[in-house]
């Protein structure tokens, strides 16, 4: 099964997203995950706020607290109450006494904790948009990592109160696709409420959020809870990159782009899951791809909240593993070739990876970065970074992984005459995810 995740609406409409799943930058290829339409002016598509491509095209699918429960005896018997979980710092609850809500009354109540994210696509001179969540009332905020995937700079309007930061990326899990900003100088913001219960078939739910990267009052899509624990393969229209996400819910809510990193409720307005990718197919109604056809939502998929919350917490925590980065992005500043597989394109971890075999040819070198420096151009060979043979962009972008800017590491190099190079170079800070 084929997805694609909801990209980011971009607002060139020349340029993709980049993003990687729906929630705001994933574009057409495949159920592109609900975030930004793809197609001119939403995720992904060309012209617009996403990539070119719209939805996801047609066949794909367009992407601090340890929690702990409380156990109150009543009348001599044990009853887990889920108000005193807590996620990332948010307190969450279940619906264990809770009212049933019409939909208005459920928007009028999650609207303020959510929050419309633009990224700002420097070295592919695009912008991306998605939704957040407001984790914590000093503007702790949960999204997915394709909405601000290659963002160089990135702005969040809180729509509590309709103020815009800056927003500082505090982690993100590619492998998962989430990501934690920081809103600097954000207090007293609205803060969404989690689910401490998982998602069932048959449950009515409501997605809200950014779609089509407009702004202002947040989207609303009602449906039903299809399924659990999917799994599903993520991709991005405008570049080769797919991930593979499991455990994820899937719903009939038609979830647009522009809505990647929203929350997907329950009828007491609680959130069980993040929107993260959707599926798309031709039809008489939808959303326009960049090539004519229209496109509408069949099925959408969120990550369960419990999943996010957790990796969230752990990025709060300041836990880094293979997966989860914290902080700014190492930029070593070089673009590669398009023609393999193999590395995210644009400049960054290094492209998409054209390989000769024994390294990565690179087509381009941002001036002023670490390869700029150190004398890299285009057309050479690069053969090791950090004491780690090259052989694909991937590893370029592995190695990294573990570093920060500041850092200092060693790179190898063969120029276009045959000569071999190694230099010491200090990364820079690069564009996010």
């Amino acid at each position: 099964m084929s997805t694609v995740y909801e990209q980011p609406v971009s607002s060139d409409p020349e340029q993709d997203e980049r993003g990687r799943l729906w929630a705001g930058p994933e574009g057409p290829g495949g159920p592109g995950g609900p975030g930004d339409q793809g197609g001119p002016g939403v995720d992904g598509g060309a012209g617009g706020y996403g990539g070119a491509g719209g939805y996801g095209g047609p066949g794909g699918y367009g992407r601090r607290r340890p929690s702990r429960r409380r156990h109150i005896v009543l009348a001599g018997a044990s009853v887990a109450a889920a108000a005193a979980l807590v996620f990332a710092g948010l307190g969450a609850a279940d619906a264990m006494g809770a009212t049933v809500l019409t939909t208005s009354q459920i928007a009028s109540k999650v609207d303020p904790g959510l929050v419309d994210v633009v990224s700002t696509l420097g070295y592919q001179n695009g912008t991306a948009a998605g939704t957040g969540m407001v984790l914590t009332s000093t503007g702790e905020v949960l999204t997915n990592n394709h909405v601000i995937d290659g963002a160089t700079s990135i702005k969040v309007t809180d729509v509590g109160n309709g103020r815009t930061y800056t927003a500082k990326v505090v982690g993100y899990d590619q492998t998962k696709d989430v990501a934690v900003l920081q809103l600097v100088g954000a207090s007293g913001l609205k803060t969404v409420t989690l689910s401490s219960s998982s998602a069932q078939t048959a449950q009515k739910v409501v997605a809200l959020g950014n779609a089509g990267g407009k702004g202002g009052t947040p989207s609303v899509a009602t449906g039903t809870v299809t399924g659990t624990g999917q799994s599903i393969t993520a991709s991005d229209q405008s570049s080769a990159s797919a991930e593979q996400l499991t455990g994820l819910v899937e719903t009939n809510a038609a979830i647009q782009p522009g809505d990647s990193g929203g929350p997907l409720v329950n009828s007491y307005g609680q959130v069980i899951g993040m929107d993260t990718a959707a599926s798309t197919s031709p039809s008489t109604t939808g959303y326009q791809s960049q090539a004519g056809q229209t496109q509408t939502p069949t099925q959408a998929f969120a990550i369960p909240v419990s999943e996010a919350a957790s990796i969230a917490s752990a990025i709060e925590a300041g836990t880094s593993s293979s997966t989860m980065h914290l902080g700014a992005t190492a930029f070593l500043g070089v673009e590669v070739s398009s023609s393999s597989a193999g590395g995210y394109g644009g400049y960054g971890y290094g492209g998409f990876g054209g390989s000769s075999g024994s390294g990565v040819t690179i087509t381009g070198v941002v001036p002023g970065s670490a390869a700029g420096q150190a004398g890299l151009t285009a057309g050479d060979e690069i053969t090791s970074v950090a004491g780690h043979t090259i052989t694909s962009s991937s590893d370029i972008q592995s190695v990294l992984e573990s570093h920060h800017p500041g850092d200092k590491i060693s790179i190898s190099w063969i120029d276009q005459s045959g000569q071999s190079h190694t230099a010491t170079v200090v990364l820079t800070a690069g564009p996010a995810g």
